[in-house]
């Protein structure tokens, strides 16, 4: 009965320890805690703001749950055989290291020269906590789901991000590989 209560907790320590990995290596290349501003939100609507990206959640962390649905797809595909919470897991470290890579100098470099985020600073380690939070729990949701209804709620996303934000997930990773100018005009007009 202790070796199974045990075998349960191991994937949750491993997720802790991943999260307190990236914590350290964020800190480490400079990320504040959270905002210079000195208030700490759960919510930052406006994604033009200087508070985008600073606070817990804004609305980048729908493309963080879609994040939780693309590894939940592709971990069900890869290794079928391992147990859903590995797969978890695994989803969160993917999003993890995705957030140190993302607030590295070169790609917020690479966000200020190809995209319409002209003044983006990077992540604050609270704001990357969150989008890792929020990307598991996209994994749960479309575990829950199956693939059809997570497909559709997908793309309503993006659809909804587009009409929001002028931004979404997969705008978002073309204008970072490709940037095209009439979408980062597009995107300016805000």
């Amino acid at each position: 009965m202790l070796q199974v209560r045990t075998r349960r907790v191991w994937p949750w320590v491993a997720v802790v320890i991943v999260l307190l990995v990236t914590t350290y290596l964020l800190r480490s290349q400079g990320r504040l805690w959270w905002c210079s501003c000195g208030r700490l939100l759960l919510w930052s609507g406006d994604a033009w703001s200087s508070d985008n990206s600073q606070h817990l959640f804004d609305p980048y962390s729908f493309t963080h749950i879609l994040h939780g649905f693309l590894f939940c797809g592709l971990l069900a595909w890869g290794v079928p055989r391992l147990p859903p919470v590995w797969r978890l897991c695994l989803a969160v470290s993917a999003e993890a290291l995705w957030e140190v890579v993302e607030n590295s100098d070169f790609v917020i470099r690479r966000y200020r020269e190809a995209t319409a985020a002209l003044g983006y600073q990077g992540d604050t380690i609270v704001n990357s906590l969150g989008d890792i939070l929020t990307c598991g729990l996209g994994f749960v949701i479309a575990r829950h789901l199956g693939y059809r209804r997570s497909l559709a709620l997908f793309v309503a996303t993006e659809v909804l991000l587009l009409i929001w934000i002028r931004d979404s997930l997969i705008l978002n990773v073309v204008m970072l590989l490709y940037p095209i100018d009439a979408i980062k005009a597009w995107q300016a007009n805000h």
